[in-house]
């Protein structure tokens, strides 16, 4: 299969900054739309692009229509799209269309013919897919610019999509209106350290992903059901030179004391633990013996108190008794004489 090349219309350094607004509003669009079913929702990007960052700062959703037996076919309302630019002009000039989106998952057949509808409106438009139910870790988020694909065979240059990096970024007002709505779903019993640990779990997990894509895709390549791009080697390459050499005995040292310092806190930590679990172990059973000896000590005091009453109680019964028999001789004494 012919190797290809691309033409790119923007330098490497491109990067798209996409804002927590924007995903709220695509993620409110397909809620309102095309919740439950496996239709997607297409929008307007409005930002700045000033050639190498590009910033997704704002955006409102289009009517949009396609059928899903025949991908050629669908219908997108620009009369609707120039109506809602111009409102927006007039609240903020600063943001300017500069793309769209739509919810994907995937690029989709018809995007390019889409891509050149937008091209009426402004001469390089980004496309942005936001994955509104995302399954793997990381960002859910893909940028797109359309280039033309010149191939080495000399044969016709073909129209595709380029990805290029994009991250999510927040103003000081969005972050606080983002932390507010976080407030509802953040379990506040999580403490930091917890918090941390799940954060580096899942960035290993995104990591682990991204090194099985370029598995595969090499993978394909060598299976000749790719075609060989010489950028994606190239980018390759870069990574791996940036590897650090492990077979040096300096960098050997470094890990092997940095290694040892975090096992030493983790020792002290357990020991620390061990000595406060003894600790608290000790107190409960001394707690637990005077508990016991004060109960010991109640019932002594209870059965001498019962012995006590016994002892009384008998003590009157026979001053009783005698008492009557005293009145008894007496009143038969009396009798007698007379």
């Amino acid at each position: 299969m012919p190797a290809a090349t691309s033409n790119k219309p923007i330098t490497q350094s491109s990067n798209v900054i996409v804002h927590p607004l924007v995903l709220l509003s695509v993620v409110d669009h397909y809620n309102r739309v095309a919740r439950n079913t496996k239709k997607r929702v297409v929008g307007v990007l409005l930002g700045q692009n000033n050639g190498k960052t590009v910033n997704v700062a704002n955006s409102f959703a289009v009517p949009f229509e396609e059928d899903e037996r025949d991908p050629s076919v669908w219908f997108l309302d620009h009369n609707y799209v120039e109506s809602m630019n111009d409102m927006f002009k007039k609240v903020n000039a600063r943001e300017k269309m500069i793309g769209w989106y739509h919810s994907g998952p995937k690029l989709r057949a018809s995007d390019l013919e889409i891509n050149e509808l937008f091209k009426r409106y402004t001469s390089n438009p980004v496309l942005v897919i936001v994955d509104v139910k995302p399954k793997d870790i990381g960002i859910p988020t893909d940028a797109y610019f359309a280039i033309e694909e010149i191939k080495d065979d000399g044969t016709a240059t073909t129209k595709t999509f380029m990805h290029v990096p994009s991250q999510i970024e927040a103003e000081e007002a969005e972050e606080i209106g983002v932390e507010h709505l976080l407030r509802d779903i953040k379990d506040n019993a999580v403490g930091t350290l917890s918090t941390r640990v799940t954060d580096q779990l899942n960035s290993l997990k995104g990591l682990w992903s991204r090194l099985e894509e370029i598995r595969d895709y090499l993978q394909k390549v060598v299976n000749n059901e790719l075609p060989v791009n010489h950028q994606i080697i190239y980018n390759l390459q870069d990574i791996f030179n940036l590897l650090p050499n492990l077979n040096v005995a300096e960098m050997v040292k470094s890990f092997s004391v940095k290694t040892n310092d975090q096992l030493l806190v983790i020792y002290l930590s357990s020991l620390i633990r061990a000595v406060i679990a003894l600790h608290n172990l000790i107190n409960n059973k001394i707690e637990n013996l005077k508990g016991e000896t004060v109960q010991v000590e109640v019932e002594e005091e209870k059965k001498e108190d019962d012995k006590t009453k016994e002892s009384t109680t008998t003590t009157t019964t026979t001053t009783t008794t005698t008492t009557t028999k005293d009145s008894k001789e007496g009143t038969d004494s009396k009798e007698n004489k007379k």
